[in-house]
């Protein structure tokens, strides 16, 4: 195991729309042309940043996402964007399928923090599973492929219903996870949260932030496929004919922050359920993108990840060797100690050997 050392640090530098927002980075996804790709779990937009050499990020374009494909509700609604991924020229996203408790506020009585700890939300756009293609770093809601004239690329989303999504509805009913859903458990209070994704060929997975079961945490697996013009639904992949395949996970009892495919395996951003600084930690979960469902899995822990006392929390991690030239993980945070802010538009993110 590795001790939570860095060997770099990088600077991520945005334009003036965004400076609010560079303290709220949840999701994070290096492609292959050297493009940093950055979702907030507080907007409706993906942020494109390329690299500058010397340590640094920069020429910051922003992209809405309702552009590309059809959000249930406004675009001034956040997605909670938790997850990125690329695969065969498409990037991914996924919103946090989670249930949201109003937090107390420091302008507000005690009675009024009291009432508002009691009030749920449901936000239709959180509900957004889709791609978007992605051709020499621009996106595009469709453009041939570049490699095969005869295919079309096309942005799509996993279908919308009344309880959020096709995977909301196959899992209402789940002996694991429908009690949680059904009882609109918020994501903070060890609900169903979503804030991990990879992609391996054909195998979307989905790490689970809450619930952790007895310790236990979750990666669900599914596979898509088009249902009409922009839309895609599930298709039955487990042995009992099931939309979605389980996979239980000992993380020391910690929930997953993120997910990143390193050859056949499977990289674990795993951090709290709860509101909780710490700890976080990076497993290895050796073949994991061929794993049998309903297994208890033990991935490897081979990394500390430093937090901060009320800020500094990974949220997101990307592989970095392509830039650094040796195995690494690039990790960026939610809430960056002061020190992180380098300007008023500027932000640090880590980069650890990975092993």
């Amino acid at each position: 195991m590795q001790n939570s050392q860095t060997i770099q640090q990088v600077i991520l530098s945005f334009t003036e729309n965004f400076r609010e927002h560079r303290t709220d980075v949840s999701g994070v996804m290096l492609t292959p042309d050297k493009h940093l790709w950055l979702g907030s779990d507080e907007t409706a937009t993906l942020e494109r940043l390329t690299w500058m050499e010397a340590n640094k990020f920069a020429q910051h374009k922003q992209y809405r996402v309702a552009y590309f494909l059809n959000l249930p509700a406004s675009e001034d609604e956040e997605i909670d964007i938790e997850g990125l991924a690329y695969t065969d020229y498409y990037l991914w996203l996924v919103g946090s399928h989670s249930y949201k408790r109003k937090k107390p506020k420091p302008d507000k009585s005690d009675q009024k923090n009291v009432s508002r700890l009691a009030k749920i939300e449901i936000e239709s756009n959180r509900y957004i599973l889709g791609r978007i293609p992605l051709i020499d770093g621009n996106l595009f809601t469709s453009c041939q492929h570049p490699q095969d004239a005869t295919l079309q690329l096309t942005s799509a989303k996993l279908e919308i219903t009344q309880q959020g999504n096709l995977l909301m509805l196959a899992l209402a009913n789940d002996p694991h996870l429908g009690a949680f859903i059904q009882a609109a458990i918020p994501g903070k209070d060890n609900g169903f949260d979503i804030e991990g994704l990879a992609i391996y060929q054909n195998k979307i997975f989905l790490g689970l932030r809450g619930p952790v079961l007895r310790g236990w945490a979750i990666v669900l697996e599914i596979e898509l496929q088009n249902h009409s013009p922009g839309l895609m639904k599930l298709i039955p992949i487990s042995e009992d004919n099931k939309e979605y395949k389980k996979h239980f996970l000992w993380l020391n009892g910690l929930g997953i922050r993120d997910l990143c495919v390193d050859g056949e395996d499977l990289l674990i951003l795993a951090g709290p359920t709860m509101d909780l600084d710490g700890p976080v930690q990076v497993y290895r979960w050796q073949n994991g993108v061929n794993a049998t469902e309903n297994l208890l899995n033990y991935p490897q822990l081979v990394q500390e990840i430093p937090y901060g006392n009320r800020n500094d929390h990974a949220e997101g991690m990307t592989l970095f060797q392509d830039i650094s030239g040796v195995p690494s993980l690039l990790v960026v945070y939610d809430s960056p100690a002061e020190t992180r802010l380098i300007d008023d538009r500027s932000v640090t993110a880590d980069v650890f050997q990975l092993n």
